[in-house]
């Protein structure tokens, strides 16, 4: 596997979660041998919602809800096998999305 890439992208709604996921990836990553660029922490995607508190009238009257989803990205150079073994067997915790691609 000489000249290729995996690229990791991580996302969580908490930013704990994403930083602990991220730090097993790195560790393990370097653990094998592999050199490992990241983690590189994205924008955070915010997405607000006004709701009307009341159900007939007061429409000035609303309560704001916000979902925010945290991004991380991380790129392994030059992985081994070893490397891709490690990662495939890894156990991260619910509620992280994590997406891999190879370059």
């Amino acid at each position: 596997m000489s000249s290729q890439k995996i690229r990791i992208r991580l996302k969580a709604f908490d930013y704990r979660l994403i930083d602990q996921s991220a730090s097993q990836i790195v560790d393990t990553a370097k653990r094998t041998g592999a050199v490992v660029k990241g983690p590189i922490p994205l924008p955070t995607k915010i997405e607000r919602y006004d709701v009307l508190r009341s159900p007939h009238v007061n429409k000035t009257s609303r309560d704001q809800f916000e979902i925010r989803t945290h991004l991380r990205m991380m790129d392994i150079v030059d992985p081994t096998d070893k490397t891709v073994d490690a990662l495939m067997k890894l156990d991260l915790p619910a509620g992280v999305d994590v997406e891999i691609k190879l370059q």
